[in-house]
């Protein structure tokens, strides 16, 4: 199965959600009205594309009513896609994949249970594809089954692995995992850190002690900051964006767990309020099922009968 047969099976319970409000808005209509808007908004919010960005597509909607350019469901539907499409372009975003550091150091966060290292593991997959060197740090030192889970992951991929003991410094781990990289010539620097309550700032702030600790051996690094969401947690995952781009930020998004989902339409207003673009998402289990987010076929395919 390809990427737009991976997407579109993710997106199936979101999709399914919107193709049935948007039925019950069609149901016994004849014609487009300003009444469709209203229609539309439940249905919308349901998806949780959440209140901002809802409110941006009932104007579209209502602005194109008053001109008569929407005259069936098609025309509609069109609209939204076209709408959606537009809202989640982000020009000139550079590519997580062609970043080109070298090493090029990525810190990964975001709170328990996202699905960090797993996610980790597949990002270091798709890395070694290109033929790159990838060291992978272990630096979620307070579970140490995350450290043997990165163990696996890097012995499965043909990756590197610098850990200390469980309850190490994770700023310690970091920093020798940074110090390795430039020794042994790595191109990638994953560093998996400790799932963290973003409500908890003594946590918080030892991201950004990380930060410091890895600047201190390539001070432009780390190149890019990547917070991993569940987005299963809809509304929820776009609260815990906003903690974490208080501090320590982040560059780029991952959203995992699509296809356990029907909110999947929480993209939208995370990409509109931080625009940060969106590397991949997960719809599954494997190794492959991390998969790189495609603006227009998430439209398209969000919208699908």
């Amino acid at each position: 199965m390809g990427f737009v047969g991976k997407l579109k099976k993710g997106l199936t319970r979101t999709s399914g959600r919107l193709s049935e409000g948007l039925g019950r808005v069609f149901l016994g209509r004849k014609e487009i009205d300003e009444g469709v808007a209203e229609e539309l908004e439940e249905v919308l919010i349901e998806a949780d594309i959440g209140v901002c960005a809802t409110n941006e597509i009932l104007e579209m909607i209502v602005d194109k009513v008053s001109r008569k350019e929407l005259q069936d469901r098609d025309s509609l539907i069109n609209a939204l896609k076209e709408k959606v499409r537009e809202m989640l372009m982000i020009p000139d975003s550079a590519s997580l994949m062609e970043s080109p550091e070298k090493p090029l150091v990525v810190l990964i966060i975001g709170v328990n249970g996202v699905g960090k290292t797993t996610t980790i593991g597949k990002l270091g997959s798709l890395f070694r594809a290109q033929g790159k060197k990838v060291l992978f740090s272990a630096a979620d030192t307070f579970r140490a089954a995350a450290i043997d889970q990165l163990g696996i992951w890097a012995e499965r991929i043909g990756a590197e692995l610098v850990q200390h003991k469980p309850g190490a410094d994770p700023s310690a781990v970091a920093f020798d995992s940074v110090q390795a990289a430039l020794k042994r010539g790595s191109d990638v620097v994953l560093i998996d850190t400790a799932g963290r309550l973003h409500t908890k700032d003594n946590l918080m702030a030892q991201l950004e002690k990380m930060k410091r600790v890895i600047a201190k051996v390539i001070p432009d690094a780390p190149h890019r900051v990547l917070l991993i969401l569940d987005g299963t947690n809809g509304q929820n995952a776009l609260s815990q964006a906003r903690e974490f781009m208080k501090s320590p930020g982040f560059t780029d998004l991952i959203i995992t767990k699509l296809d356990g989902t029907a909110r999947g339409g929480v993209i939208i207003p995370i990409i509109q309020e931080f625009h940060v673009p969106i590397g991949f998402v997960g719809v599954g289990e494997q190794e492959d099922d991390l998969i790189p987010f495609d603006a227009e076929e998430f439209a398209e395919l969000l919208f699908a009968d």
